[in-house]
């Protein structure tokens, strides 16, 4: 069976495109990715409209798309993270319907209880043959993992693998087989690698962050949790990943050895479990280099799909075993609800991605940010838009203090082992005070009277919604 078709174009005409479907795409070339941006020119071309793209996450690099939005070829987006001038837009009502934002658990989850229908899905492969059995691991575009385009190369009806490494058959590595593949196209580039890296996927070295982290990891090792078997997450941003570097010096000097990190793989984790902190990594994303390299090369470190990652309501996964996360936010209110979708004006600049199915599955979930960033509190009375709820937070760590949350089931245990151990605890509502104090009282947002986006918590139920900009 002849699978090779001569361009993207072609593929998608041979796989039905037509009025009104829905196409996915997966982000695992993060800023980097060239083949969202040459399918949605591929669709223009073929005069189609009413498309929804579903994108498990979008970034600057695809702002050429927003010519898509004003010509109605895509009407709506759904996706787990909206960065850059796609964000902007959406905000300013650019998308004729509302934007759904889901988890990368939910997404996943909807996808293969079919409530979420994939008629085409187009996945970027960094090497593939021509049978259509594909990796992200090899080729000049490596990215690692492939885990997000996983269920989308499962269950949509047709699977189009775009590649710049087409190699001889067998490509036994794969992550993705043949068996779910009908169209392999090849281009000259599918995206920048080095667009995988952003300056969020980098250790902090500003003071402030780094004392964040310290409080950050010295919370781990005070709650009870950190001895043989622990397990791991933390986010990719830079007092995240500095509460990792903390975090690896204390198991090392107290001989702990975890049994896995999960989630978005830095190089940062990777020396960890090369230092023998943690037995395996668990990869959905590659998010620098040095990780891609790993998950090519140590067997210890290994590909898993985006559902088994945090789909939730199936018979279970990774993220239901973790006992610590580390995540950061743009906003948390008083409820402990953390807002990371929208910046202080109101304008979709990110998404919850895993944020609120760790923050659920974890025994500890750590919020760790600057009390204040760019004059603005970090705490409010009521998050800007609430993308994980404040009853899965249970520890909000600021360069002021740290702050546990009364509601969680661990709060009171956790309040005293902290405050043991010296720590600089306090409430929400005093670091509220103390960044009012500094900066002054921030001016309420003015919202237009459009809702632009839905946000759907992890089970589906509606959890808020963003209103356009005025």
């Amino acid at each position: 069976m002849n699978k090779l078709v001569s361009s993207l174009k072609e593929a998608l005409a041979l796989a039905g495109l037509r009025d009104g479907m829905t196409v996915s795409f997966h982000h695992h070339l993060r800023n980097g990715d060239h083949v969202i941006n040459m399918a949605v020119a591929a669709m223009q071309e073929l005069g189609v409209h009413d498309i929804t793209l579903s994108a498990s996450s979008l970034f600057q690099v695809h702002t050429p798309i927003l010519s898509a939005f004003d010509d109605e070829t895509i009407t709506g987006v759904e996706s787990d993270y909206v960065g850059g001038d796609v964000g902007r837009a959406i905000s300013e009502g650019r998308l004729k319907k509302k934007a759904v934002f889901r988890s990368h658990g939910h997404r996943p989850a909807d996808i293969e209880s079919g409530k979420m229908h994939i008629d085409i899905a187009v996945i970027a492969a960094p090497s593939s043959d021509a049978a259509g059995n594909c990796t992200g691991k090899y080729g000049e575009s490596a990215c690692g993992s492939l885990g997000y385009a996983m269920p989308d190369a499962r269950c949509a009806d047709r699977v189009i693998v775009v590649t710049d490494n087409l190699v001889a058959y067998p490509l036994c590595d794969f992550s993705i087989p043949e068996t779910q593949v009908d169209y392999v196209v090849t281009v000259d580039s599918i995206g920048d690698p080095a667009g995988i890296v952003s300056s969020t996927t980098r250790i902090t070295r500003d003071p402030v962050g780094l004392k964040i982290a310290d409080y950050a990891a010295q919370s781990i090792l005070h709650s009870g949790l950190l001895k043989d078997g622990f397990s791991f997450q933390t986010g990719a941003g830079g007092a995240s990943l500095a509460a990792a570097m903390y975090l690896k010096d204390i198991m090392l000097r107290q001989n702990i050895h975890g049994s896995f990190c999960m989630g978005g793989i830095t190089g940062y984790l990777v020396d960890m479990l090369e230092a023998g902190c943690f037995e395996e990594l668990m990869d959905v994303q590659c998010f620098d280099l040095k990780a891609v390299e790993s998950i090519r090369t140590n067997p210890r470190h290994k590909e898993v799909s985006a559902s088994h990652y945090a789909a939730p309501g199936k018979r279970g996964c990774i993220a239901d075993h973790l006992d610590a996360v580390i995540l950061g936010a743009t906003e948390v209110d008083l409820d402990f609800n953390v807002n990371v979708h929208t910046n202080s004006q109101g304008v979709i600049m990110g998404g919850s991605g895993g944020h609120s199915d760790v923050a659920a599955g974890a025994k500890l979930a750590i919020i760790v940010a600057p009390l204040i960033r760019a004059r603005l509190p970090l705490i409010v009375d009521r998050a800007g838009t609430i993308s994980t709820p404040g009853k899965t937070i249970d520890l909000v760590v600021t360069q002021y203090g740290l702050a546990v949350n009364p509601a969680s089931p661990r709060g009171a245990e956790l309040r005293e082992r902290l405050k043991e151990a010296r720590l600089p605890v306090t409430s929400l509502e005093a670091l509220k005070k103390k960044a009012e104090d500094l900066s002054g009282v921030p001016a309420s947002v003015k919202r237009g009277e459009r809702v632009v986006a839905d946000v759907l918590y992890r089970d589906g139920t509606l959890l808020d919604q963003i209103y356009s900009i005025c």
